[in-house]
Parts: C-alpha cells; sequence; structure tokens
C-alpha cells in the first residue's frame, strides 16, 4: 500500500467528520438569547454539605426514581428508568411492582379516587388504578396539535389535572430519550414547552401557557389558585394563575404569569410541596459557564447537537436540592460538592423523611 495513503486516510476522516458537524441537517434551529450572569453558589448558595446526611435506598427493580410520591396508603411510590412504579413502605423496605407503562414515567400525583396519574414520557398523561392496570387519559391537545413529551404532573382539588409538556418540538423517542430531548430543547432555546390542563369530566385538554424552555416540575400552590411551573432552560420557576388560558410567557410577565424564582445557579427540575408552606426544587446539574457563554452563539450551539451526547460538554457531578416559600425566599439549601449525590432531581418531604429523586441514580436517598 502507498505510504501516502496512510498521511491522506486521517485529512480524510478529519474532512469528514467536519462535514458532518457543518453540515448534517438536524430538526433544530437554536435561536440567540441572553441569560443573566450567574450569581453562582454563594449567599443562600453558600457550599455546604448537607446532602452527606442522606442515606441510599438500593432499588430491587430498576433505577432513576426520578419523581417519588406518598399514597392514599402511606407507601413511598416512584416511576423508574424501565418503565415500572414501584412502591415500598416509608423505611425503604418491601418494594414491589405496582405497574409496567412500557414508556418511562417522569412526574405524577394522585387524585381523589386514589388513582397514579402519570406523565410517561413516551406515551402521554396516563392512570393506573390500585389493581396496576394502565389507561391513556390524552396524548393531544387537539386533532393535529399531539402531546410530544409529557413531563410532570399535579392535580387539583376541582378534579382537573395540571401537568407541562416539556417540549413540543423534541420528542424522546426521536432524541435518544427524555434526558436526550430536554437537551435539545434546552439548546434550541425556542420555547416549545407548555403547560396544559385535563379536565377528566369533558376530557379535553387546554393550554394554560406555552412559549417555556423546557416545562418541567409543577405543583398546585397551597392556596389552590396557582401554579409553581419550572422552566428549566431559563433557570427559573414561574407562578402562573389556574384559571389562565392560552399565555404566551415569550412575550413577558402578565398578572396572571410572573417569575418567582430566577437566575438559579443550576438547572431547576422537579416540584414537590413540603411542610410549613414550603416547595422543594431538585437542581440536577450546575450551571455550566460555556453553555451560558455559548447563549449568543446559535451556529456553535447547532454543531453541539449533532455530537453524540456522551460528548456534550457537561459540568462535574454536584448534588443541590433546596426548598423555598410562595414568596420566593430560598429557606432550605442542601448540598454535596463531591458529586456522591448528583443528578437530584427532586425531593419528597413525607412522614418526618426527605426522599432525594434523581433520573440516573441507582438508588434513593433517604434522611430519617
Amino acid at each position: 500500500m502507498h505510504p501516502k495513503f496512510w498521511i491522506r486516510l486521517p485529512i480524510a476522516a478529519l474532512l469528514v467528520a467536519l462535514t458532518y458537524l457543518l453540515f448534517w441537517p438536524i430538526d433544530a434551529s437554536p435561536v440567540s438569547w441572553q441569560p443573566q450572569p450567574s450569581d453562582g453558589y454563594q449567599g443562600v448558595h453558600l457550599p455546604n454539605e448537607k446532602l452527606a446526611a442522606f442515606k441510599p435506598v438500593p432499588l430491587t427493580w430498576g433505577a432513576g426514581p426520578e419523581h417519588v410520591a406518598v399514597g392514599p396508603d402511606g407507601k413511598v411510590y416512584m416511576g423508574l428508568d424501565n418503565g415500572r412504579v414501584v412502591r415500598m413502605a416509608p423505611d425503604g423496605s418491601s418494594q414491589e411492582v405496582v405497574a409496567d407503562t412500557g414508556g418511562r414515567v417522569l412526574g405524577f400525583d394522585f387524585d381523589a379516587q386514589g388513582r397514579l396519574i402519570a406523565a410517561d414520557a413516551y406515551r402521554g398523561l396516563i392512570a393506573i388504578d390500585s389493581g396496576g392496570k394502565v389507561s391513556l387519559l390524552t396524548q393531544e391537545v387537539g386533532p393535529g396539535d399531539p402531546i410530544r413529551y409529557a413531563d410532570a404532573v399535579t392535580t387539583g382539588a376541582d378534579g382537573r389535572i395540571y401537568f407541562t409538556e416539556g417540549s413540543q418540538h423534541f420528542a424522546p423517542e426521536e432524541w435518544g430519550g427524555p434526558l436526550g430531548a430536554s437537551v435539545a430543547e434546552i439548546i434550541e432555546q425556542r420555547g416549545s414547552g407548555r403547560v396544559l390542563v385535563y379536565d377528566p369530566v369533558t376530557r379535553r385538554t387546554e393550554v394554560i401557557a406555552r412559549g417555556l424552555v423546557f416545562a418541567n416540575g409543577i405543583v398546585v400552590t397551597q392556596d389552590g389558585r396557582s401554579l409553581l411551573v419550572v422552566e428549566t432552560g431559563r433557570y427559573r420557576v414561574w407562578r402562573i394563575d389556574l384559571a389562565a388560558r392560552n399565555l404566551d410567557v415569550r412575550k413577558g410577565g402578565t398578572d396572571q404569569a410572573r417569575v418567582l424564582l430566577d437566575n438559579l445557579p443550576a438547572f431547576p427540575d422537579n416540584l414537590t410541596r413540603g411542610s410549613q408552606g414550603r416547595y422543594w426544587l431538585g437542581l440536577p446539574q450546575a450551571r455550566s459557564q460555556l453553555a451560558d457563554q455559548l447563549a449568543a452563539l446559535p451556529f456553535l450551539r447547532t454543531i453541539t447537537l449533532r455530537l453524540p451526547q456522551a460528548l456534550l460538554p457537561a459540568p462535574a457531578p454536584y448534588g443541590h436540592a433546596i426548598a423555598f416559600t410562595e414568596q420566593g425566599e430560598v429557606v432550605v439549601d442542601l448540598q454535596d460538592p463531591s458529586g456522591r449525590w448528583h443528578d437530584i432531581t427532586g425531593v419528597t418531604e413525607a412522614a418526618g423523611r426527605l426522599y432525594l429523586h434523581s433520573l440516573v441514580v441507582p438508588a434513593l436517598g433517604m434522611r430519617p
């Protein structure tokens, strides 16, 4: 073989790689935006090691307990990465499979009838009865308007079910799973996430708000009049009136939608209601200085969408969760700088215990 072949081969490979990164067509069009400069870990977010008190509860039936809630029977329920919904005793014992959706259950809640109402990233909004039977509630807002990425759920006293659609553009089955689709939505920054409401009586699904860059965690406030909604891709939490319909938050805050927490030091995820009027929020990954610098450079962000997910730049593992009030005051800050606890998507407070959720960790965190 001619010696020049060995010189030309790596050059050709480099040209192919560059051509792919620069020109391969993808269904995404990132836009320029300007994040606020991050305050980092200072003030109420001063680094601490309070998550060291949490003990791992090994999981028998899978990994990645992305969301955790206590059911009407007093048992702890969680959705795992293999589609199973599992329950256990509050101390972590007696783990058993309740149902297998065949998808990926993310957020869920219980309705007045005791059914588990879940957002399945692949299937839509579903209900699971006490016998483990899975039934579809909704997977579209209307004809030609599918729900592509159901993400988090909260039930209201009025019987309606409020839930988020992480992205109307990027579907998990097309982007390597929920994480890949969420990353694509955040990189694009066009804001295709929505807040939706399903009425079990009329079986209608309506849009409460649109224009969020990855709509994520959601809870009804203590007074039952508003929703708290996480916008992961903009590092903030909104307060949105329950009665609002078809708001576009890209047009700015209104009387019906205003930012409660802003410019967080990490990407926010799940929300749960705790005791004493506080709300728990998981912060799975610290903000990346590089990502903020690329905010004004959509062409370079387009290139990152062509990279395998494993090659995307990411900050070092860091554990972080907070609790805050309805006035937006952070009253508890839990961290693990070592990264032993990391990718914390949320915290559930029940019966004197705290439980840590995670999309990827193979155990549940628990603090008595």
